[in-house]
């Protein structure tokens, strides 16, 4: 049995960064995201690197609560169908995620000096709805609900937190990410297990 799992380690390095930034401006300005320095300067790792940082405690302390409940279960799933490869896989969703995540607002805010974004939030919607995939019929507990929802509910609740949020634009946070994430998350869930959504639908009726 694959004693390796790739999520917790994403987890463990996205944390340890993230209060390095909290506490060094520099750093946290070198890896943000900004459509402007990878255009006009060339800083192509910003597309990565900005997913390594948070606005806040509360912003990381989300995307890792989020992260951890449903990427080990994406990655348990892609484990059962490729063995040792689906940690191969998990990796191209998660990476993938951060990077299709952003080239709306690249194209968008590519001449724009003050548009800037951190967090993981577009991996983590490309966990997440990877995983309302494989699991329609699961739950999570969110504080201070006292019952359980369902993860499809919370995955449509989370894409419309995030559009109301990347309308507001009132942070730094990459609330446009989100949605993308999620479309790339289904996509490459559909493309790599085909029979995905036949189980889904078995799965939800």
């Amino acid at each position: 049995m694959l004693s390796f799992n790739l999520n917790i380690l994403i987890v463990a390095i996205t944390v340890i960064v993230s209060l390095l930034a909290f506490n060094n401006a520099d750093l946290f300005n070198r890896l943000k995201f900004s459509a402007y320095q990878i255009k006009h300067k060339k800083e192509g790792w910003r597309f990565f690197t900005y997913a390594l940082v948070h606005a806040g405690w509360g912003h990381l302390l989300i995307n890792m609560f989020i992260l951890y409940s449903f990427g080990n279960l994406v990655e348990s799933y892609l484990t059962l169908y490729f063995d040792i490869m689906g940690v191969f896989y998990y990796g191209l969703l998660y990476v993938g995620g951060i990077i299709f995540s952003t080239l709306f607002d690249f194209v968008k805010q590519k001449d724009n000096p003050y548009y800037t974004a951190v967090g993981a939030s577009g991996a983590v919607s490309a966990v997440l709805f990877s995983s309302i995939l494989f699991d329609p019929t699961g739950s999570l507990f969110v504080f201070p609900i006292p019952f359980p929802i369902p993860s499809w509910l919370f995955g449509v609740l989370y894409l419309v937190y995030s559009a109301y949020m990347g309308k507001r634009g009132a942070d730094n946070i990459g609330h446009n990410a989100h949605f993308w994430g999620a479309v790339f998350g289904i996509v490459f869930t559909v493309i790599a297990v085909p029979g995905v959504i036949t189980e889904f639908f078995n799965k939800l009726f």
